[in-house]
């Protein structure tokens, strides 16, 4: 059987379909799993040997439709839940199933801080309804994160104080600015880690921000922000000792490989249930710091500017 499985994006989201994709290759006897993302995120799949073909669109699925109705899927597994999906898996005509996305509840726990959120019922749980009619079933062997033979790095040639399991990975920026770690914070965080190294990973959008953080924090701070490849910040964080992150999406690959975390929550809030999600029974290896405010949260998301101005969801952590 021959089965798609959609998730454009993003990083973290990604990341958060691993589950279902190693699942829907061990539990269905030759099972033939494509699946389909964006071109920017296409590096987190690409090494996940349960995938036998990773299929790339720039922004719409749609461009693909005509190459994908020749693949003859049995099956497409929605784990985006967008209209384009939507229309993208009648455009297909073939069997398929989507997830709960629980948008009102969101809504009413954003807008009117009613939370009807389910507890305990992370969105992977919710994304293996997607595949229920396969009779596949979530093993509980949590998250995956793989790397490219050629994006291993060896540490310490990033910095001469780096040793593996010897130091921090610290994320640097979010999409959003309302989930960001303020960067006077994170050198406040770096300078209490001292003696113990500290990387600092994020994209190039990231660069100076965490340049400012190294100068200001101390010598033992290595800023890569905007100098690894995805693959190759994954490789970083699986020989660092912990990791510190807001909810973004090296928040998640921490999870994936069953590092210690802690995480600040700035407009978010764990109660959407897209917090870090570790193997069953290795317990929350998650320290979660929140400021309780009447204004978190303030989107489902984040923001790209404190909607009361003030941002001490953030600024007021400890």
């Amino acid at each position: 059987m021959k089965i798609l499985i959609l998730r454009l994006s993003s990083m973290g989201d990604v990341v958060l379909t691993s589950p279902i994709v190693r699942c829907v290759k061990q539990q269905i006897p030759g099972a033939e799993v494509h699946f389909l993302v964006k071109k920017r995120f296409a590096d987190l799949v690409r090494p996940n040997p349960y995938i036998d073909r990773v299929i790339e669109v720039e922004k719409d699925p749609l461009e693909q439709v005509a190459f994908l109705k020749k693949e003859g899927y049995g099956f497409v597994a929605d784990l985006q839940g967008n209209l384009r999906t939507l229309r993208l898996r009648r455009g297909l005509g073939v069997p398929s199933g989507t997830f709960p996305k629980l948008n009102l509840r969101k809504w009413l726990l954003v807008n009117l801080k009613w939370d009807l959120m389910p507890r305990g019922l992370h969105v992977v749980d919710r994304y293996f309804e997607a595949v229920k009619a396969l009779g596949v079933r979530n093993d509980g062997q949590g998250l995956d994160a793989f790397v490219a033979a050629e994006d291993e790095v060896e540490v310490g040639g990033l910095h001469e104080k780096l040793r593996p399991g010897g130091f921090v990975a610290m994320a640097v920026g979010a999409t959003y600015f309302t989930k960001q770690i303020p960067a006077e914070k994170l050198v406040e965080l770096c300078r209490a880690s001292a003696p113990v190294p500290v990387v600092l990973l994020g994209g190039p959008e990231d660069r100076e921000k965490g340049e400012r953080i190294a100068a200001e924090a101390g010598p033992h701070v290595s800023n890569q922000c905007g100098r690894l490849r995805i693959g190759q910040s994954i490789s970083v964080l699986r020989q660092s000792a912990r990791a510190v992150a807001p909810d973004t999406g090296l928040m998640h690959l921490a999870a994936a490989l069953c590092k210690p975390l802690t995480v600040y929550w700035g407009s978010t809030v764990p109660a959407f249930g897209m917090g870090p999600y570790y193997p069953a029974g290795s317990g929350d290896l998650a320290e979660h710091r929140e400021v309780a405010l009447s204004c978190r949260p303030c989107s489902k998301l984040g923001k790209n500017a404190c909607p009361k101005g003030h941002f001490r969801c953030m600024t007021g952590q400890d």
